[in-house]
């Protein structure tokens, strides 16, 4: 029997409506987030997991506290999307006019270029994999539930296939991708999959 690891990325918020860069600040879900919560459990239901883990922001934590009511949820601070530094709680349009030079930078090669007062990508893809590689590591043989951020499974999906195209992996809210490992290792089986979504 493989090792599952569901991946679920949190639903949506009011500054991803917006389209602001959110790491770590602590917005919670909005109406519609906690709907697709509610949708998720759903398609769930039947599944048999045995632990669920969760980024310790409120919009991870309540989505993951929705789709598996009944489940204790173990907080894991490791599990937190990428610190963005100076660009956090900006918009596109308002990156471009204060941090044009270094954003055109980072947007090109995010892996060289480190955000002002951010997290460096490869230090990131660090802190996500040693914090998935212990929740696989504690769970053999079993299905385990991860409620984290799209940057979160970005970098782990591309650290499983040794890839550095960081912007093409990033799942839609609530959207779930599952890795299996057998023999211990992995294999991405299913990508951003939102069939759950009405």
């Amino acid at each position: 029997m493989p090792t599952r690891l569901i991946l679920i990325r949190h639903g949506q918020t009011r500054w991803n409506l917006k389209k602001r860069y959110l790491s770590f600040s602590d917005i919670g879900l909005n109406n519609k987030g906690i709907g697709q919560a509610k949708q998720l459990k759903v398609r769930l239901d039947k599944e048999k997991i045995y632990k669920v883990y969760s980024s310790d922001t409120r919009r991870a934590l309540n989505f993951a506290r929705i789709a598996f009511r009944g489940f204790f949820v173990e907080k894991t601070p490791e599990l937190r999307e990428m610190n963005f530094g100076i660009f956090e709680g900006l918009t596109y349009k308002q990156i471009m006019k204060n941090y044009p030079v270094i954003y055109k930078k980072w947007l090109n090669d995010p892996y060289s270029i480190t955000i002002p007062e951010g997290e460096g990508l490869r230090e990131f893809k660090e802190r996500v994999a040693r914090a998935l590689k212990k929740i696989v590591a504690l769970h053999r043989n079993k299905t385990v539930a991860v409620v984290c951020h799209g940057g979160v499974i970005s970098s782990f999906l591309n650290h499983i296939i040794k890839s550095k195209n960081f912007w093409k992996r990033i799942p839609d809210s609530s959207s779930l991708s599952i890795v299996e490992y057998r023999d211990g290792k992995p294999k991405i089986k299913l990508f951003n999959d939102t069939t759950h979504l009405s």
